[in-house]
């Protein structure tokens, strides 16, 4: 992330109506038919063979390369073809073309699984990344969403209208993905977990021997499935493609940075952090991120002033001599203000997640600098998100399969490395990230526990109570009512209880 000033700010189209608001590509204020059991939105015994619909884009079509393209270019993979939906017609018709064709499927919205789980060699990908449009109503406080919109679009839409949601970071990554495995970012400590706000859905599962059917999820209606989308909700169950969020008034933000030159302050950084920042005023959301040559730290303060955020960051802003901003605004202008562009990021990223209970004692800070002095590259970080006290420590009506509500943060180390557009740019470096990530993990074990499902370990040997401890087994009863047949399934999915 960078300084608003050294961002230029997104530019939104004017509003359309009253009470609509449009950005490019997004249709806001109307709403596509809601998904039933009807002519068109189902398939089974009296619509037995499927057939593809959407836009559909295969090998030999000019735009297959950049189609099955992921972020995160260590992974490339072949699909058969690639199912962009156009509405939730298109997902149900896949899905039970996949089915009856016995044809492997990943679920796709933001390109950003971080293991390639999303993409399948010879299967078929659907993607909802083209699901845009949004339906607002402030008055009722709730915003319904297409599964396509990324998080700097959907921050940017509520925006225009002083309204908010928690979200990821990174603008580029999918609502609906990063919603479904959890989702935090800034507004946590004040707004919840992202899938704490998440009242409602529209998914596509699997229905009868081969075909596929959308129902609708709420509170009434199919209430287990519900909880299991908040947490667990990511190519498990079937395929979101829509989502209706609580969402919040924010008129809004002061978003502080601060940056530390070296390494030489990052103990006396670290600890103060990790000992008061996940205490503050729950308006506060904060992450370090630490560099081989610097350590960053961000503050966005919910409905604060610039004094408040300094006040409430003086026990840091006091350590060394960092070189510190503020600005104030708007969320969705000061979101899309420390974006960077996905041209400007590597090619190739490697990640492990993992929450903690207790404040890392010294020992762990100076494994921290070790492994970030040897970093693989100067865009390797140690990133971490304050978490302790606030609204993430209650569960929503309904309660949520995700578990990590009594972290103190959850942090990562992540390597980056390759140029973009360059086929095999990043090779002599990949064994050395990897390992590295790998050393560095193992290094910090000791300190840790659990991990993130929307950041998985690849390598961890039990990733399923590590991402939703003694949620696991109901999470396994869930599966085995909506895909008994595990129609939805990859490397670390959920399988049924009967198997």
């Amino acid at each position: 992330m960078h300084d608003l000033s050294r961002r230029e700010l997104l530019k939104a189209t004017a509003a359309v109506g009253a009470g609509a608001v449009v950005l490019p590509g997004i249709i806001v204020g109307s709403t596509p038919a809601i998904a039933d059991d009807g002519p068109g939105w189902s398939t089974g015994p009296e619509t037995p063979s499927a057939t593809l619909t959407g836009r559909i884009v295969r090998p030999q079509d000019p735009g297959y390369a950049n189609a099955s393209l992921g972020w995160d270019e260590l992974f490339v993979r072949y699909p058969l073809v690639i199912v962009f939906a156009q509405e939730t017609r298109d997902v149900v018709n896949a899905l039970a073309w996949a089915r009856q064709n016995d044809v492997a499927l990943r679920v796709r919205s933001g390109r950003h699984s971080l293991e390639g789980w999303s993409n399948v060699d010879n299967g078929i990908v659907i993607d909802v990344s083209e699901l845009k449009w949004a339906r607002i109503d402030a008055a009722a406080g709730t915003a319904t969403v297409g599964a396509g919109l990324n998080q700097l679009e959907a921050v940017t839409t509520l925006g225009q209208q002083d309204l908010a949601v928690t979200t990821g970071t990174e603008g580029t990554v999918g609502l609906s993905g990063a919603t479904l495995g959890g989702g935090f970012g800034f507004l946590t400590r004040y707004l919840g977990m992202a899938c704490d706000n998440l009242i409602g859905a529209e998914i596509v599962v699997a229905s009868g021997a081969d075909g596929a059917r959308a129902i609708e999820v709420d509170l009434k209606n199919h209430p287990d499935l519900l909880w299991a989308l908040r947490g667990a909700g990511n190519g498990n169950f079937g395929i979101v493609t829509s989502l209706t969020y609580r969402v919040t008034p924010l008129r809004s933000v002061a978003y502080l940075q601060a940056t530390w030159e070296g390494l030489d302050d990052l103990h006396g950084v670290f600890d103060t952090w990790q000992r008061t920042a996940p205490f503050a005023d729950n308006r506060l959301g904060t992450q370090l991120e630490i560099h081989k040559s610097q350590i960053l730290l961000f503050g966005v303060l919910a409905e604060g002033s610039e004094a408040e955020a300094r006040e409430l960051l003086e026990p840091l802003l006091s350590i060394g001599n960092p070189e510190v901003t503020v600005q104030i605004g708007g969320w969705g202008d000061t979101y899309a203000g420390f974006q960077i562009p996905t041209e400007d990021e590597p090619a190739n990223w490697k990640f492990f997640s993992q929450f903690t209970s207790e404040p890392f004692p010294e020992e762990a800070i100076g494994v921290i600098r070790s492994f970030m002095e040897n970093a693989p590259s100067e865009d390797s970080n140690f990133f971490t998100q304050a978490f302790g006290t606030g609204a993430q420590t209650s569960e929503p009506p309904g309660g949520t399969a995700f578990p990590h509500r009594d972290a103190l943060f959850y942090s990562e180390p992540g390597a980056g490395w390759g140029t973009r557009g360059e086929p095999d740019s990043g090779d002599a470096v990949t064994p050395i990230a990897q390992a590295w990530i790998a050393e560095f993990s193992q290094a910090l074990r000791p300190y840790v526990n659990g991990a993130y499902v929307n950041v998985p370990n690849i390598g961890m040997a039990e990733w399923e109570t590590a991402y939703w401890k003694c949620n696991f087994d109901r999470l396994r009863k869930i599966k085995a009512r909506y895909d008994p047949h595990n129609v939805f399934q990859y490397e670390q999915s959920i399988p049924p209880a009967s198997c």
